[in-house]
């Protein structure tokens, strides 16, 4: 492994969403969709039970629903399907049934430990901790911006009225997934009930600290800029590439180019998949030419003139008398 110099490479985004019932998750989802992708096409999945598609007249977008039980299998099935059918964003309405819906974790986890002969709730995680990783990492995985939201367990404070009274506002506590869900994303965005206000509760791009707003199609737009402006990965793996095979060429016996190998594989890597593939091809072609250019050629024959004999002959082709 080697230091390198920290680039922002593009990205996809993985915004969250969390809020309580009626904060305007699904809505503010679409519009920041509709900024992050101006052209491009938008997918949701629905777990809402045709919740997700009462916005149809706020943009132009596909629905898929998914009726229980929510396993995380039926959603990673859902994730790439919207990502081989060339969606440029993906919204996931809601996450939290992942979790606490029926065929969820805690479902799953809880038929686990049922099952046991131990009775072991501990031991039980064991066995469905592997599938709530295989989701995130379908969502991270993705090769399209992820919208996920996710419910938040509602709690009631007393604020004034105005009137020198006090009057009840429904607010979010925790989201409604696994803990730590929130360090997966990009961005978390808590929302409000009143005016559906956006406040960033965690923010890698730096770009919504300190602010509340109310999510609009600006909103995609500004993130869009943010993501774009970064270090194109495929070209940035495509030159790493070139270096790394202009120092194989340079590298003319065998050891030297095995030693190097070895040296470089924590470059090597940080290339794309395709350009590691390429590598490979590539050093191995350049070894194969480096051991033909040791191996001896033998000596060509020249034509005799018309009897059909040579020549010129090697000499271990003469006989031991005729030599003499």
């Amino acid at each position: 492994m080697s230091f390198q110099k920290a680039q922002r490479k593009q990205a996809k985004l993985r915004l969250a969403l969390a809020g309580p019932s009626g904060s305007g998750k699904t809505y503010s989802s679409l519009l920041i969709a509709q900024g992050l992708a101006p052209e491009g096409r938008i997918a949701l999945i629905d777990t809402e039970r045709g919740s997700g598609e009462l916005y149809s007249d706020l943009a132009d977008y596909d629905a898929a629903p998914l009726a229980p039980p929510f396993t995380p299998e039926r959603y990673i099935q859902l994730i790439h399907e919207a990502e081989q059918a060339g969606y440029a964003v993906l919204i996931i309405d809601s996450l939290s049934h992942a979790w606490t819906g029926q065929g969820g974790v805690l479902d799953l986890h809880d038929k686990a430990t049922l099952a046991s002969r131990s009775g072991n709730s501990f031991m039980s995680w064991r066995e469905v901790t592997p599938l709530h990783n295989a989701l995130v990492d379908a969502i991270i995985g993705a090769n399209l911006h992820v919208i996920a939201t996710m419910r938040t367990k509602t709690a009631y404070d007393l604020v004034d009225d105005g009137k020198g009274g006090k009057r009840p506002i429904k607010v979010g506590l925790a989201p409604v997934q696994r803990e730590g869900m929130e360090y997966e994303f990009t961005v978390v965005m808590d929302l409000s009930v009143d005016s559906h206000i956006a406040t960033a509760a965690k923010d890698r791009t730096r770009l919504f600290d300190g602010r509340h707003f109310t999510p609009t199609p600006d909103t995609g737009a500004t993130l869009r800029a943010w993501l774009d402006s970064g270090v194109d990965p495929v070209e940035a793996s495509r030159a790493r590439l070139d270096a790394l095979k202009a120092q194989a060429d340079a590298i003319d016996n065998v050891p030297h180019l095995e030693n190097w190998w070895r040296a470089r594989q924590g470059e090597i890597l940080t290339l794309l998949p395709v350009d590691r593939e390429r590598l490979t091809a590539h050093c191995a072609i350049r070894k194969g030419a480096i051991l033909e250019a040791l191996t001896p050629k033998p000596e060509g024959r020249r034509k005799g003139r018309g009897n059909g004999e040579d020549r010129t002959a090697p000499a271990a082709a003469i006989p031991a008398e005729q030599a003499a």
